[in-house]
């Protein structure tokens, strides 16, 4: 049997194993399925699937110097703003450090049964699609600000940046939509608990 790693189900896919390449896969589905649930709306399975395709297209160009996650995650990235960008007229140039899901997609169909979550849920739409994906992939995947850098190929400097911005725009965000003081609060105070919560409640699948 193939070593259960990522690298070793790499290799083994390479090789023509194909039940290697499906573990993988399997492995990563949940967290592709995150990464463009509150993003793009109903586009969310064929983004999916574009993704994996591309993985299954370029795994020759895979190199180990990287995680296989954030290999991963760097094709989602490419495929989200190639998506965006088809959805916008050809003169409409997309700014994704300034619109956001909100601006650019369909309603998403996630729904928290907390206010809190819900709060968080559209405070994170409401980010440049830079920002919102970073403080997703830190939040919801575990993801260091090195992984990131890896990801969206920038900077690890630039990568810890986004994070800190990210969390000021959040909060920005999160006053502007609160209806309450006391809601506000609830969520700022317990910010990366409420994340964690929607993760598993809202998202589904429990941190690997």
């Amino acid at each position: 049997m193939v070593e259960d790693s990522d690298a070793a189900l790499v290799d083994a896919w390479r090789g023509g194993d194909r039940e290697a390449g499906k573990r993988l896969f399997q492995r990563h589905y949940a967290a592709i399925a995150r990464f463009f649930r509150n993003k793009v709306g109903e586009a969310g399975p064929d983004l999916i699937q574009r993704t994996f395709l591309a993985c299954l297209e370029g795994r020759e160009r895979f190199r180990h110097e990287a995680a296989f996650r954030s290999y991963l995650f760097a094709i989602a990235y490419k495929v989200l703003c190639k998506h965006y960008r088809e959805q916008r007229r050809a003169e409409a140039r997309v700014d994704f450090a300034e619109d956001s899901a909100h601006e650019l997609s369909s309603p998403i169909s996630a729904v928290a049964a907390r206010q809190e979550q819900r709060l968080l849920l559209e405070g994170l739409r409401r980010l440049p699609v830079d920002y919102q994906v970073v403080l997703e992939l830190h939040y919801w995947e575990g993801i260091s600000a090195a992984e990131l850098a890896e990801v969206l190929s920038i900077p690890v400097g630039t990568a810890k940046t986004r994070l800190r911005r990210g969390r000021e725009l959040l909060e920005e965000r999160l006053r502007e939509l609160s209806t309450s003081a006391v809601l506000l609060q609830s969520t700022l105070a317990n910010l990366d608990a409420w994340a964690a919560r929607l993760r598993v409640q809202v998202l589904g699948d429990e941190p690997e």
